[in-house]
């Protein structure tokens, strides 16, 4: 057998590196003919498409453009411009002097809505019926003149839509208006917004919790879930009121009640989402927003009193989460001993439902751990 290099069946003939990795690309390079090489067809495009991260994203590009516009919307078509359509009136006895008339008249004229007129016998019946936050400002005769009481813890906006009306109106019929509020508000909060900020804190907060139990925490059952949300919320909520009345001084809060309407929210709102992701996935946030923000926050009478909302979002609202806590915080705050069941049945319906559907539908989850299998007993 010959020694030569170049013979046959001696050792190949050494080539550069390049030619080398080259002609191993070419070994692996894919036959371009059979099924391997032919182009994919529409429907395994559209597989490959929908299997790929690209689709959930393009999806979220459109639905956080909607909410986008639906959110500036939304605060805007409430809070831009508050119109009145009607605003619940105490009458002292039956408005029958002229003045009382007059002035009614040009009050509706101004707002160009009307007075929901209701008379109380005697001055301490319309008082209370504010107190229960069922009307919203007291007419009464004085001399030749009338009295307006307005209640700026009862709505600010509403009440400062009154006042400035009514300085105008008697100018205009020739009344003489004495304007007084009866119920201010705190000198933390001249604008009243406060309890609206505390609470929309407690709502986002609330379910921003719950989407970071689902990502950092998502090996935890159902029922650790479950507590840790109700953990949550009751620091989150101490905490929001101890900044706001410790801290800034712009509320003087019934602290422990302040404090227990907070942790509800919380709850009530990590569980909504929490109610939504066992049911929808990865967009549980799009009802969850839609919901809470979209829908509850502006209805909820925070910002812009529920006379001044229209009128569907004004019954709506109350009906939400956050509504029932802007409703039951508020009561707490200025109106202490009226506070009222409805806001806490409202939460407590909503948080009763999100667990029970969570806890039925529990299996759909996404999240919690297998449990281990015991080991069998050393024999």
């Amino acid at each position: 057998m010959s020694d030569q290099p170049g013979e046959q069946g001696h050792e190949p003939e050494h080539r550069p590196e390049h030619e080398q990795a080259s002609a191993a690309e070419q070994e692996r390079a894919p036959e371009p003919h059979g099924a391997h090489g032919r182009p994919l067809t529409g429907a395994e495009k559209w597989a490959a498409f929908k299997a790929s991260p690209f689709l959930p994203a393009l999806v979220l590009v459109f639905i956080l453009a909607a909410a986008a516009g639906l959110f500036a919307g939304s605060y805007t078509y409430t809070m831009a411009n508050p119109t009145p359509r009607h605003v619940p009136t105490a009458v002292i006895g039956s408005p029958d002097a002229p003045q009382e008339k007059a002035f009614a008249a040009g009050m509706e004229k101004a707002l160009n809505a009307s007075l929901r007129l209701t008379e109380y016998a005697t001055y301490a019946e319309a008082r209370k019926a504010v107190d229960e936050q069922e009307e919203f400002a007291i007419l009464r005769a004085r001399g030749k003149g009338v009295e307006l009481d307005v209640s700026g813890a009862s709505g600010a906006t509403v009440a400062q839509l009154l006042a400035e009306s009514g300085e105008k109106v008697g100018q205009a019929v020739g009344v003489d208006v004495r304007i007084r509020d009866i119920k201010p508000l705190h000198p933390g909060d001249p604008r009243g917004l406060a309890l609206f900020y505390i609470s929309l804190a407690a709502v986002i907060i609330g379910f921003v919790g719950a989407i970071q139990l689902s990502v950092h925490a998502r090996a935890l059952n159902p029922a650790e879930r479950i507590a840790f949300t109700a953990v949550y919320a009751l620091l989150g909520g101490f905490a929001i009121a101890a900044v706001v009345d410790w801290w800034l001084g712009a509320l003087d809060l019934p602290f422990v009640e302040s404090w227990l309407i907070l942790a509800l929210t919380m709850f009530t709102s990590g569980m909504v989402f929490t109610m939504f992701n066992t049911l929808m996935g990865r967009w549980a946030m799009i009802p969850t927003w839609g919901l809470m923000v979209l829908l509850g926050n502006p209805s909820s009478g925070g910002a812009v009193s529920w006379p001044l909302l229209p009128s569907a979002l004004g019954h709506i609202g109350r009906w939400l989460p956050p509504g029932a806590s802007v409703n039951a915080q508020h009561t707490a705050v200025y109106f202490g001993g009226h506070q009222h069941a409805f806001p806490f049945l409202v939460l407590a319906a909503w948080a009763l439902l999100s667990c029970a559907v969570f806890w039925g539908w529990r299996h759909r989850h996404p999240g919690g751990r297998e449990v281990a299998p015991a080991h069998a007993a050393a024999t």
